[in-house]
């Protein structure tokens, strides 16, 4: 089986990580979490640079762990699409030149089918077909896998990602950043329904509303009215504002919406496997609620790893070992793709290179 040295730069968790047979022999992540969080959010120059301070030590720090050289590596790759632009070239170029040094295969690989393959580095996956809720800061979607790099999505978000959505309300809430632990936190001595939230639904054109789709907007909106109400009603001589009933609250809703949709799409398919993966299927609550709705609907389910639901390296190693396992070898002149759809992932490992 193929040793690869895998990186990760597309936003602001500097990684790297030694993967082989879909087993991590090392892993590093450096977050950058407490700089951002001075500025409510990832301020992309600060990441890039930040990147380039962290990378090189990252790489030095697995490939000891792992006890190799670069002789005994049979690829390298990285994050190449989609991300921050300045922040993917930090990964892209250190890749590249390490690969062209060292006279080793180049692998660029889409973060999103990192993710997908996140949760192959926990349990054994039944065998497929199955549905993946991909649930991150920057994506919420439905991807059906019906094989390596066989992906069709169903569903999507509409406008905010859940991951957003808990960075505004927490944002809202002066939680602070990032939003999802934060608000996980606040949430854990409060009484999720106390309040009724609107769970958003897309509307069709022909009227009615799409069965699967997400919308998240008018939940923020929704919590920005209650909590306003709530301030009113203190300064009126209220009682004080019951922030961990309305983080609860807000919470409670997310995890029933994405649940109640993804099982209701994974049934309608046919499918007997759903898959939670990505920064926000960290959350102790959502986690909690897939399990017992799977239980009660007789579906399977896996997680996956809390280690690996955020953005990091082995997951863009496992990936990049099923693409060249599979014959794929990127460019070395391949650049990087601020957006790109995970249905066009195969353009990263054509000739010459697509950008």
């Amino acid at each position: 089986m193929p040793t690869l040295l895998a990186l990760e730069t597309s936003c602001d968790e500097s990684a790297a990580a030694v993967v082989r047979d879909q087993r991590v022999l090392a892993s590093a992540v450096a977050s950058q979490v407490e700089e951002h969080a001075r500025w409510g959010g990832v301020v992309p120059e600060i990441a890039s640079r930040r990147h380039v301070e962290a990378l090189p030590g990252l790489i030095e720090q697995v490939m000891a762990e792992a006890g190799l050289a670069y002789a005994d590596l049979d690829a390298i790759a990285a994050t190449a699409a989609p991300g921050l632009v300045g922040a993917l070239l930090v990964g892209s170029v250190t890749g590249r030149t390490l690969a062209r040094l060292h006279g080793k295969p180049f692998l660029g690989v889409h973060h999103l089918e990192g993710h997908l393959c996140s949760v192959q580095l926990g349990d054994p996956l039944p065998p497929g077909p199955y549905l993946v809720l991909l649930v991150s800061g920057g994506h919420t979607e439905m991807i059906r896998v019906d094989g390596p790099g066989r992906y069709s999505r169903l569903a999507r978000s509409r406008d905010d990602a859940a991951g957003e959505a808990f960075d505004k309300v927490a944002r809202l809430l002066e939680l602070g950043y990032p939003g999802g632990p934060a608000i996980q936190a606040a949430a854990a001595a409060g009484d999720p329904r106390r309040f009724p939230l609107p769970k958003g639904r897309v509307s069709l054109p022909e009227g009615g509303f799409h069965p699967y789709d997400f919308s998240f907007s008018g939940l923020k909106t929704a919590v920005l009215r209650l909590v306003t109400q709530l301030k009113a009603e203190q300064q009126a001589g209220g009682e004080p504002l019951p922030l961990a009933d309305v983080a609860a609250s807000f919470e409670q809703v997310v995890a029933d919406v994405l649940v109640e949709r993804t099982t209701r799409c994974a049934r309608d398919q046919g499918l007997h496997t759903l898959v939670m993966v990505g920064g926000v299927a960290a959350n102790r609550r959502l986690r909690q609620r897939l399990e017992q709705r799977c239980a009660e609907l007789g579906l399977h389910w896996r997680l996956a790893p809390l280690a690996y639901c955020t953005d990091n390296a082995a997951m863009i190693g496992v990936a990049a070992e099923q693409r060249l396992l599979a014959g794929g070898v990127s460019d070395i002149r391949l650049a990087v793709a601020p957006r790109l759809a995970l249905d066009q992932a195969p353009v990263l490992y054509d000739a010459p290179a697509p950008f």
